[in-house]
């Protein structure tokens, strides 16, 4: 069984965060652990409160898990400020923890800030450059160039731009851009290369941004290629987003168990199985 770690935010609402990284590796036959970073008061509608952990015990968290298990890739999300960051990013060049996968979550769906200002600088300087995969939305590649993003022809400069910071790949997410298609661009150096998918017709997007950089890294975790593991994380999120469903009175989540429903489609998008001697099924 191999294990990936997700360092990230716990949402009580069970849409997002901690909760949807945790269901995303279940549902692609990993075993998740997890470092909580920050704890939200937050359901379908908004985000009313949230503290961020001491970094002490998020490191201790880090430590408990890599050293005890052999982790196959990791993914950080809502670190919160400045000293979370920092904490994180020193953790990251010590301990064994595979591919890093950094979703620089800052906004919530909601438009309620989940990081104070601080925390920019250390991302860009400190986490970034230890960076497998960098997946910023729009809003968030606007925040870390100093410059809005908001058509493809931006997205293709900015993926190039932030390249240039030190992440070894980066996936700027177009779900935002109204658009008859959800484009999200990646570029690793060799090349731009433009990623196209159905737009689901759903309010129900709770979640939906972790839960890709979720499934990028449970793909990385299964041993798939970058370019390959996103594909497939992406066709498995449409997938969810097409069987998404309303909780509360906002924003339902993504779908993270489509492939137990009993009305699924056999085979839809699933993701790749795994033989107990190791290999894929």
């Amino acid at each position: 069984m191999r294990v990936a770690l997700t360092i990230a935010g716990s949402d009580s609402g069970g849409g997002a965060g901690i909760q949807a990284d945790l269901r995303t590796f279940a549902a692609h036959r990993l075993h998740g652990a997890s470092a909580v970073t920050a704890v939200t008061a937050q359901n379908s509608v908004a985000v009313t409160a949230w503290t961020a952990i001491a970094p002490e015990l998020v490191v201790a968290q880090l430590e408990a898990v890599a050293t005890d298990m052999r982790v196959a890739a990791t993914k950080t999300g809502m670190l919160g400020n400045a000293a979370v960051v920092e904490a994180v990013a020193a953790a990251a060049g010590r301990l064994a923890l595979g591919p890093l996968v950094v979703d620089p979550v800052m906004v919530a769906k909601s438009g309620d800030p989940l990081v104070d200002r601080s925390a920019q600088r250390a991302y860009l300087e400190l986490l970034v450059p230890r960076a497998t995969l960098l997946t910023p939305n729009l809003h968030e590649a606007g925040a870390f160039l100093g410059r809005p993003v908001r058509g493809l022809d931006d997205m293709r400069t900015a993926a190039r731009d932030l390249l240039s910071l030190g992440a070894a790949a980066v996936l700027v997410k177009g779900g935002a851009l109204e658009s008859g298609e959800a484009v999200d661009v990646f570029c690793d150096g060799r090349g731009v290369v433009e990623l196209s998918g159905p737009r689901i017709d759903t309010r129900n997007v709770h979640g939906a941004g972790c839960t890709l950089s979720a499934a990028i890294c449970a793909r990385l975790a299964l041993g798939g290629e970058i370019l390959e593991a996103i594909r497939g994380a992406k066709a498995w999120l449409t997938e969810g987003l097409r069987r998404s469903y309303t909780v509360g009175r906002g924003r339902g989540p993504v779908n993270h168990l489509h492939e137990w429903d009993e009305a699924a489609e056999p085979g839809a998008a699933a993701p790749p199985r795994r033989t107990l001697g190791g290999g894929r099924a």
